[in-house]
């Protein structure tokens, strides 16, 4: 066989839908200013798929830093591993200000969020080791475990009597192999918007011998009195072992960060192969991701005008008689039940004839007969954007309730 024949014979749980896809429902393009209003296909869409959650994307104060930043360094400024010839005193501070704000005593800056949980979790557990892990994780960790030669166990969504059951047969395991335990789980888990029960697994520490990782990449600038995540949120960060999020959300950059005690910061510094091998974030990144944390901390009017125009979009969600499931942040999803190609319907209804632009999510990724559309709240947002979209939302699942959308055609956008 030739490796190549899978590019046309297996094209994988999404790429089988490429043709029909492509350039629409998958790798859309949207242009113009960031913002709850944006450009798709030529005409302007309300946005409900960015991740920009307190709207510091265009930002002034951090699109002058940006600017003024590349202008200082270039794009290229410092060249090579921070081991190497890439470290700068700028990086040490970013890295001071972000353990400082979540409450630990060292942070590592890592280039991405994906690549970054990849490698901790290959950096942190050898082959004698368990991970017991949530069932829900996210993709860059299921990678993550992909790399461990180890034992893995794994427990329910949230359900804690099932995970206190894997508890107990990592310790028979790690008894016979001297080796350890990783738990990991999300603070907020990015598809459905509930939370991980960060409290009651930090509990079982009590009667189990484990360390912690919690991926916080949706919760990091959100959840919390001062917005330092989902720990904060708890008030479990003596307890959180190892706290991971990503610049990609919250603070609307690139990059990533994990943050420890300076006894493990020391150990990824010098055993994460994705940061040893790879290029330092380049210095306009870093000032612009100093700024942005400036703001995160010292506007919390943005955190609240997020929060209202979340708990509005829910609660206009709710009483419209959509189901949403059981978030506890900003992450909305709206569940429908119907085929794919219902889904592809609805999703060109919704941007054609509403201008409502927001992501689709279908079988294989969730259960089949299940529709999942998902709405990122922002600061950017307003009542009114919540109100026309509730009214959109409520109109559109009627109609696919009445069979108004066809079970098995999808929909062709190219040829309308």
């Amino acid at each position: 066989m030739d490796i190549f024949d899978k590019v046309t014979s297996k094209r994988g749980n999404l790429g089988q839908y490429a043709k029909q896809a492509h350039g629409y429902f998958a790798f859309p393009k949207l242009e113009g200013e960031i913002g709850s209003r944006m450009k798709f296909r030529g005409k302007e869409v309300l946005t409900w798929s960015l991740n920009n959650y307190i709207g510091l994307a265009n930002h002034p104060e951090v699109r002058k830093e940006d600017a003024e930043a590349a202008a200082r360094w270039g794009l290229a400024y410092p060249m090579g591993a921070r081991m190497m010839s890439g470290q700068t005193s700028r990086h040490e501070e970013l890295e001071a200000q972000l353990a400082d704000f979540v409450g630990k005593p060292d942070a590592f800056l890592l280039n991405f969020g994906y690549q970054g949980m990849v490698s901790i979790i290959d950096a942190m557990v050898g082959r004698h080791d368990v991970i017991v892990y949530d069932s829900e994780s996210h993709a860059c960790i299921m990678d993550g475990l992909r790399l461990h030669v180890g034992k893995r166990f794994v427990y329910p969504h949230n359900d804690m009597d099932n995970l206190r059951k894997e508890l107990d047969r990592a310790t028979k395991w790690t008894e016979k192999t001297g080796g350890g335990i990783l738990v990991i789980t999300e603070g907020v888990f990015g598809m459905a918007g509930d939370l991980g029960k960060l409290d009651e697994i930090c509990a079982l520490k009590d009667d189990f011998n484990f360390r912690l990782l919690v991926d916080d990449a949706h919760g990091f600038g959100v959840m919390g009195k001062t917005g330092a995540g989902t720990i904060e949120h708890f008030g479990v960060e003596d307890k959180v072992d190892l706290h991971f999020s990503t610049f990609a959300k919250a603070m609307a950059g690139i990059g990533a960060f994990i943050a420890c005690s300076e006894e493990v910061g020391t150990y990824l510094r010098y055993t994460m192969r994705s940061q040893i091998f790879a290029k330092s974030l380049p210095m306009p990144i870093v000032e612009g991701s100093i700024k942005r944390l400036e703001l995160l901390k010292n506007s919390p009017e943005l955190r609240e005008k997020l929060w209202n125009v979340t708990n509005a979009l829910q609660t206009g969600l709710t009483k419209a008689g959509l189901n949403i499931g059981v978030t506890e942040s900003p992450v909305t999803p709206v569940y429908l039940s119907g085929s794919v190609a219902e889904g592809t319907q609805v999703t060109m209804d919704l941007r054609e004839n509403y201008n409502i632009f927001c992501s689709i999510v279908v079988y294989p990724v969730i259960p089949k007969g299940q529709l999942l559309l998902r709405l990122i709240p922002t600061a950017m947002h307003t009542i009114e954007d919540v109100e026309y979209t509730v009214n959109a939302f409520k109109e559109v699942a009627k109609k696919l309730k009445d069979g108004k959308y066809s079970n098995e055609k999808f929909a062709d956008i190219f040829n309308q």
